[in-house]
């Protein structure tokens, strides 16, 4: 038996957070200990990296109705290049918006008039309270600011109908950019006269 999809959120009661402690920390990440009581009265102890409560934002930069931008930028984690969309931290100050725009002249030398946020995303929400919020840039002029990378990024313009071959790229891996690649397209083709607007 299929259960009925249900698009509230849900009302079950959380946890109360009896102690909290940081248990590991280095100059990027904390590790914070939480001391949980269940409200059927079960205890647990959860670990999770604490967030700075910045969020970070993606960028789907479209120059025209047949393309979008990516970047090609080395990534410590996996100690290689990785293809994706261009993304960064929330300043403090800024609002998702604000922090896109100062993102896409930092790495693609770009900024937009114009944009559309798409969804807001968890990463790994059991262990990293992180949010990265998607967000497609339409009507791009040519500015650039300077940004923290130690080395260029590559630039890569990619044709729209060919989505498929890049879901086969060998360097296109990261997750939060596939799905934004699908959240793009799904609005793109329900939207077709976005780019007939007017900034």
């Amino acid at each position: 038996m299929t259960q009925r999809q249900d698009d509230k959120v849900s009302n079950k009661q959380k946890p109360e957070i009896l102690n909290a402690d940081i248990v590991a920390q280095s100059r990027l990440f904390k590790i914070e200990q939480l001391e949980l009581q269940f409200s059927n009265g079960v205890l647990r102890t959860y670990e999770r990296m604490r967030s700075s409560g910045r969020g970070a934002v993606m960028i789907i930069a479209c120059p025209d109705n047949e393309h979008f931008y990516l970047v090609r930028e080395y990534c410590a984690g996996t100690h290689d290049y990785q293809l994706g969309f261009p993304k960064g931290l929330i300043d403090p100050g800024e609002d998702a918006l604000m922090a896109a725009n100062r993102e896409l002249k930092e790495e693609i030398g770009f900024g937009a008039r114009r944009f559309v946020q798409l969804k807001s995303l968890a990463l790994a929400p059991g262990y990293f309270n992180a949010t990265m919020h998607i967000v497609l840039a339409f009507d791009l002029y040519k500015e650039t600011l300077e940004g923290d990378e130690p080395e260029p990024l590559e630039l890569v313009t990619w044709p729209r109908q060919h989505s498929n071959a890049l879901l086969q790229q060998a360097d296109f891996t990261e997750a939060r950019s596939v799905a934004a690649l699908f959240l793009a397209q799904q609005y793109l083709e329900a939207n077709p006269d976005v780019f007939k607007q007017i900034a």
